[in-house]
């Protein structure tokens, strides 16, 4: 196991391409199951969870080969209906494949997944959405089993407690797909993850009209047949990366950025005093003199990510004035407060709310990554705190950002990997 040990005090600088989205890749990939003709999927970051989710898929028959960002996706010609837990327990987005099995094959057995500790993230609007095509759904022994005779077109609402889910919204349009007659999702996630699915859905020849809004029709056709598409490049390491830049009050500049889907990320940076040039696919950053705290709530797209809260949150540690961060999506993502307070930080947690008191600085120290995003936020207080930082379960930071150190590096950031 390594760690990551960061020199900080050094301002980024340069330029860096952004990779695939993760949030997109994964899907995609369960997307594959639908059809037995070969696909192509180009832009795919190479990352632990792309790894897991190609485990998964050569479990279920396919036949997977990642050559220079392009995964190539081919059927064995043997159909497995199950989804392992010493696979889906590793990775909550793995869960998608439920929908394309069910579709394809009209059964299937998937172990209740697992990820990231954030909070409590059930999956009973998966099944509620399925159970309306027509599926018979069962839980035993951590596995959901899943079968249906016939699969129907249905009206479904899938709004929850905090709002729409991305993946139950992922799940129940790859099942609808190939379910007789039309579906309507209504309260459907909008995130452009959703919306790249849709799109390479309709390139395998599905009938799909409204993502990207609340509202998804679907009209099934009998089979999907092989596509080659290009997965979007990933938002929230594209806005990783702008942190970065701001909180060593560096100069860089991004490559395969998608600007649209960055809007309120930008907006709220914006309001702090960065200042953002927009060329292209290419965004540039730099930041004022003196930054301005801010107020910000995490919502579903297109509100502000929940993904970003963490890195946000670092920012706002050496940000003079008091910053609020209400987190409204996963009611546990504050793992990160105890860990950033360890190098000098005053966040306070009451509730949803995490209260910050910016400091002068912060002061390098021993930490542990908790999530995905928790240890992105500790690299970023790694890069701005005075002396060396260690952040130990750098394998969290494995799962969704590809070569981060290396990019780091490029930028100019003296940051290495050591044995635990």
């Amino acid at each position: 196991m390594e760690k990551l040990v960061i020199e900080g005090g050094v301002p980024l600088k340069g330029e860096v391409v952004v990779s695939g989205a993760k949030n997109a890749v994964l899907p995609i990939l369960a997307a594959t199951l639908l059809t037995d003709e070969p696909c192509i999927i180009k832009g795919a970051p190479f990352l632990r969870d792309t790894n897991t989710m190609l485990k998964i898929l050569r479990s279920l028959g396919k036949e997977c080969a990642f050559h220079h960002g392009a995964i190539a996706v081919e059927s064995t010609g043997e159909h497995s209906f199950v989804a392992d837990y010493k696979l889906v327990s590793t990775m909550r987005a793995s869960f998608c494949v439920l929908g394309p099995l069910i579709a394809k094959l009209k059964k299937a057995k998937v172990s209740l997944p697992g990820g990231c500790v954030i909070g409590v993230r059930p999956v009973d609007l998966h099944l509620k959405g399925v159970k309306h095509l027509g599926v018979d759904i069962d839980i035993n022994g951590g596995y959901v089993f899943a079968k249906a005779k016939h699969l129907r077109g249905a009206q479904i609402y899938l709004g929850g407690e905090f709002g729409s889910s991305v993946l139950a919204t992922d799940n129940v349009m790859m099942t609808a797909v190939l379910a007789k007659g039309k579906t309507i999702i209504e309260s459907a996630a909008c995130e452009p993850e959703v919306t790249d699915l849709a799109e390479f859905l309709i390139k395998m020849g599905a009938k799909i009209k409204g993502h990207g809004t609340p509202t998804i029709e679907i009209e099934g056709v009998k089979e999907l047949h092989g596509a080659e598409h290009k997965i979007i490049p990933d938002r929230i390491e594209a806005g990783t990366l702008i942190i970065a830049s701001l909180i060593t009050r560096g100069n860089i500049t991004l490559k395969n950025v998608h600007i649209g889907h960055q809007g309120a990320l930008l907006n709220k940076l914006q309001e702090i005093g960065a200042i953002i040039k927009k060329d292209g696919d290419r965004l540039n950053v730099t930041a004022k003199r003196k930054l301005e705290p801010v107020n910000i709530t995490t919502l579903p797209y297109p509100g502000f990510p929940t993904d970003m809260q963490a890195q946000m949150m670092s920012l706002m540690a050496v940000t003079p004035g008091i910053s609020i961060i209400t987190e409204k999506i996963y009611q546990d993502r504050f793992m990160h407060v105890a860990e950033l307070n360890r190098m000098g930080a005053r966040i306070q947690r009451e509730g949803p709310h995490a209260i910050i008191e910016g400091v002068k600085s912060l002061s390098g120290a021993a930490v542990m990554a908790s999530d995905l995003r928790a240890s992105a936020s500790l690299v970023l207080a790694g890069l701005v705190a005075k002396g060396k930082s260690a952040v130990s379960r750098i394998y969290h930071l494995e799962r969704g950002y590809e070569n981060f150190d290396e990019k780091l590096r490029k930028l100019g950031a003296r940051v290495w990997r050591e044995k635990e």
